[in-house]
């Protein structure tokens, strides 16, 4: 488990240079069993580099890489199937690369930090949707604040919507 004293997430954003790490990442199989096949997730992470609603970011632990995540308005994108959710809503996904970071409490730290700036800059909710079957993201989750609403089926697949709001409001 990460000293939550002294462990500090940086997020920069991705570059086309970076995008064979995550390639890697994508094959991992602890991220292999959630995320689609790696070069359809690539080409996707690519066109997203230069999106304006989609912001990919590489995380890193004291200066290395460790994983991806990328934050996105459901609200920018035809036809997503989130956009019920209130206006300044943004959604998040995540995935640690490096496997033996995986299970020692990072992925609920790396999504407090990522949230609480959120929150600074003025967004009112944060949604992720992990996978229902996928019990290790749901307990990240949960451990950072976030809190079930709804089980749904979309074109990504089927997802536990949870959520957290910056009023620390119920939903």
């Amino acid at each position: 488990m990460p000293n939550k004293a002294s462990a500090h997430y940086d997020f920069r954003p991705v570059t086309r240079a970076d995008l064979p790490m995550i390639r890697a990442w994508l094959a991992q199989p602890h991220v292999a069993e959630w995320w689609d096949d790696p070069e359809d997730e690539i080409a996707a992470i690519e066109e997203h580099i230069d999106s304006i609603s989609v912001e990919p970011l590489v995380i890193e632990l004291d200066g290395k890489p460790i994983g991806y995540l990328q934050s996105y308005d459901p609200h920018m994108e035809d036809d997503h199937p989130y956009q019920d959710q209130p206006f300044g809503t943004l959604g998040i996904d995540m995935s640690i690369g490096v496997p033996d970071l995986v299970g020692k409490g990072h992925g609920s730290a790396i999504i407090r930090q990522f949230v609480a700036d959120l929150f600074e800059e003025g967004v009112p909710r944060v949604i992720i949707d992990p996978d229902p079957a996928n019990k290790r993201a749901i307990r990240a989750y949960e451990k950072a604040g976030f809190v079930a609403f709804d089980t749904r089926t979309s074109i990504y697949g089927p997802a536990l919507m949870m959520a957290i709001d910056a009023d620390g409001e119920e939903f």
